[in-house]
């Protein structure tokens, strides 16, 4: 089954309650009006494994709760897996993070990962370059460690590289064609592993369409990059011959952190060709078949968090998500502000339900409880 979060407590987080969360191991749906601390909860579901937030330049103080005594976020957490149990704690503080597993100081994350899902985050991938850039790197960097240090890498070297195209110090040209020449092995090993990932993830996209809207379409995603077949001495030679153009601009103008990714829908552009209705399966089929491809990897899924998605599908498509998730084993916590979604996860076996007010939790049972409660009290 691979690991669940079963149990989770944290203080001093946005406007989260310093209150004691149970979540069942498949279906959580997470009630509550807007701005009482649904998609708070969600992320701190991610903090807890991802040891990042999803929220861009989410700093410190910005999580710290303006109620709280002391300037530090406390993370306390139970983690199952079949009859195995780990206790996972945290100590967040403005300039240091401490992390225990079982009692004991750790520097290794817990080994639970999470995907974080914004349909609302459609827009921006289809319009948006960087975004779509930085959402491929970001979860191949997940599957591939070696990946992300490569990356890291290269992006520290481009920084070298425009700092001394800006301020062109003795003998920068020399230092530049250097750079270039290592620059250049890394974006070979760069580009090999976003076509190696492309081919992989192709294999779910296109049935996890069909499995997740009831409709066939073909889905592919094509990297564009000049460097796509390049080696290393051919990728260096391309950028010492750019180096002319770089001198008159003070900054670098080709490299893979300018490469792109086009979703193609039955052979055509989605941006250009497709309804946002269209391009809004797409992305979700997308994120899902990367769901399916991670548990490919690690034997195992990672925990799936879905952020109020009931005002961007139709009825349709709603009740097939519903249904998809209720065929999958994956845990899922899934936010809505409309009271109506619920009626849905009627569906779902032990669907358990939480419901929040003002960051704290208000109730939480399955819906099979709930309804029999409801029937005892008339």
């Amino acid at each position: 089954m691979g690991l669940k979060l079963s149990r989770l407590v944290v203080t001093h987080f946005r406007n989260l309650e310093n209150d004691l969360f149970n979540f069942g191991p498949r279906l959580n749906c997470i009630f509550g009006p807007n701005g009482n601390g649904k998609t708070n909860l969600l992320e701190a579901i991610y903090f807890l494994t991802n040891r990042k937030s999803f929220r861009k330049n989410a700093s410190f103080p910005q999580m710290l709760s303006i109620n709280g005594d002391n300037p530090e976020i406390l993370f306390q957490a139970l983690l199952t897996e079949n009859e195995d149990k780990t206790s996972v704690a945290g100590r967040i503080k403005q300039d240091e993070a401490v992390w225990y597993i079982n009692q004991e100081v750790t520097k290794k994350k817990i080994g639970l990962y999470s995907v974080f899902i914004n349909p609302f985050d459609s827009g921006t991938f289809h319009t948006s370059t960087s975004f779509r850039r930085e959402w491929f790197d970001y979860h191949l960097g997940l599957i591939d460690p070696d990946y992300k240090k490569i990356l890291n890498a290269y992006t520290k070297q481009l920084r070298m590289k425009n700092n001394l195209l800006s301020e062109k110090p003795k003998y920068f040209e020399a230092q530049i064609t250097a750079l270039n020449s290592e620059m250049a092995q890394n974006m070979e090993s760069i580009t090999v592993k976003r076509l190696g990932f492309l081919k992989e993830i192709k294999s779910f996209y296109t049935a996890m369409f069909k499995e997740l809207f009831s409709e066939a379409h073909e889905l592919e995603v094509i990297l564009m990059s000049k460097f796509s077949g390049k080696t290393a001495l051919e990728i260096a030679k391309m950028m010492q011959e750019n180096l002319p153009r770089e001198l008159k601009t003070g900054h670098s103008t080709l490299g893979i952190h300018r490469d792109d990714f086009i979703l193609h829908f039955d052979g055509l552009n989605s941006f250009d060709y497709c309804s946002l209705g269209q391009q809004k399966m797409a992305f979700l089929s997308l994120i899902f078949a990367y769901i399916e491809l991670f548990r490919y990897k690690f034997m195992s899924y990672p925990l799936v968090l879905i952020d109020d998605v009931s005002g961007e599908l139709d009825q349709l498509r709603w009740k097939n998500l519903i249904g998809f998730l209720k065929s999958k084993d994956f845990q899922v916590f899934i936010t809505t502000a409309n009271e109506n979604f619920r009626f849905e996860l009627e569906t779902i076996e032990s669907a358990l339900k939480i419901q929040l007010k003002d960051g704290k939790m208000v109730q939480d049972m399955t819906l099979k409880q709930e309804l029999s409660h409801g029937r005892s009290g008339n």
